[in-house]
Order: C-alpha cells, then sequence, then structure tokens
C-alpha cells in the first residue's frame, strides 16, 4: 500500500535572475528524480522556499517547465537566520510511494551541500 513521504532538497542559484533560480531548480527535480526514480503523477504536491535575496522568480515555474502540470504547487520566503546559507533553494516533495523510508534519497547540490552538516535540516 502507498504511503505519502516526504522528499528533501536544497541548492543554491548564482545570482537572483530568473535564468539562475530556473536552472538552479531544474537541476535540483532532475536530480530527485533520478534519485528516487519519481513518476510526476506519484507527486502529490511540492513546497518551495527561497531565502529572502532570491525573489526574481518563483522556484515552481521550474516544476510546471519539467511537466509537472498536475502537481499542486507553492512557495514562499525561508526564515531569515542570521548566517543562514544566502542565495538558497529548498523544496519538500510529497510523494505516493511503496518504497520504504530509509530508501528516500534527498538530494543537496552546490553551496546547500553543507547544510546537512550544520544540523540546519532536520533528520
Amino acid at each position: 500500500m502507498a504511503k505519502v513521504r516526504g522528499i528533501r532538497g536544497a541548492t543554491t542559484a548564482d545570482s537572483n535572475t530568473k535564468e539562475s533560480i530556473l536552472g538552479a531548480t531544474r537541476e535540483l527535480l532532475e536530480q530527485l528524480i533520478e534519485a528516487n526514480d519519481m513518476d510526476p503523477d506519484d507527486v502529490a504536491s511540492a513546497t518551495f522556499t527561497t531565502t529572502r535575496d532570491l525573489n526574481a522568480e518563483f522556484p515552481a515555474v521550474a516544476a510546471r517547465q519539467i511537466g509537472w502540470n498536475n502537481v499542486a504547487l507553492m512557495c514562499g520566503h525561508e526564515m531569515d537566520v542570521p548566517d543562514g546559507q544566502p542565495q538558497c533553494i529548498r523544496v519538500m516533495i510529497l510523494i505516493n510511494t511503496d518504497r520504504p523510508v530509509q530508501d528516500i534519497q534527498n538530494v543537496y547540490l552546490r553551496n546547500a551541500k553543507g547544510l546537512r552538516s550544520r544540523g540546519t535540516e532536520q533528520e
């Protein structure tokens, strides 16, 4: 029986431009899809956040560009934490899957790779 599982990911954009935000988000989504063998029909929703220094485009546009046309998407800003990772894009994807939770692969790219070791992403 399929369960809803959360898949997390984060990356950074090179600059506050539409192209940079969408490129970084597409790269992140592509790696999450590959790592978790995701079918868009199984994705229930995805919530994207950016740090406040990224506001040139909604990261969810990248999900639409890769064909997630029937997925519920939402964007928001991260908390403005002192010493937080700048120019960061995060995603939480809820997926219907039979895979056990230990088989879910979270993906952290670019300057966001250090988020796990800093303790800013919880298990």
